[in-house]
């Protein structure tokens, strides 16, 4: 069983404190939606999404969008924390005997697409490698996949580092996907990023 997560809790702060996982892509869905959509088309069994501060504002937002198959919603109590501490809680969820690997998106990367999942997903399936990513020449992107044998090291990894740490102790070991679609690379972290990608620039 494959699940994944969507990690949403941020505040947003460089976005004028607006939930980034609510702004509309150009589909007209929001972020949250648009990512939940791509990652049920793919083969996701379980789907969860991590929200924080903006929990209600998230949860209206993709229930009014009415995806395909809706995800179950979990709020990190205190975001602040850091971005594993979101990571955390999801896992808390989503973490079953039953889950071969977990896939790991952001809110704010909302153009990945299927082919690019199904690509990282098939990887995974036919190598075992422990870390699966796409990568577009030296630059990766989303989701990350991480194999069931790395769930412990992440829930072990220190806060001030995150994930990053568990990264970087398997570097040897992390399988690159080649892609070609930049939307894996794509964050839309600020008011000109958003205008941007509305507009059809970059």
């Amino acid at each position: 069983m494959l699940a994944a997560l969507v990690l949403a809790a941020g505040d947003s702060s460089r976005m004028g404190g607006s939930p980034k996982a609510t702004l509309k892509a150009p589909c007209g869905r929001s972020f949250a939606t648009r990512i939940i959509d791509v990652l049920e088309e793919s083969g996701v069994d379980n789907l969860f999404v991590v929200t924080g501060l903006h929990h209600d504002a998230i949860v209206a937002a993709v229930t009014a969008d009415a995806p395909r198959r809706l995800p179950a919603f979990v709020r990190n109590p205190n975001p602040a924390r850091g971005q594993l501490s979101s990571l955390w809680v999801g896992m808390d969820h989503a973490i079953a005997p039953d889950v071969e690997a977990l896939l790991v998106t952001l809110s704010d990367v909302p153009m990945i697409t299927v082919e690019v999942v199904r690509k990282v997903i098939d990887a995974w399936r036919a190598s075992g490698a422990p870390i699966v990513r796409p990568a577009i020449g030296q630059a990766h992107g989303h989701p990350v996949l991480y194999d069931r044998s790395l769930f412990a090291a992440l829930r072990a990894a220190p806060l001030e580092q995150g994930a990053k740490a568990v990264v970087r102790a398997r570097e040897a070991q992390i399988l690159n996907v080649p892609v070609t679609d930049p939307g894996c690379l794509r964050d839309i972290d600020t008011p000109e990023d958003y205008r941007s990608l509305n507009s059809g620039r970059g």
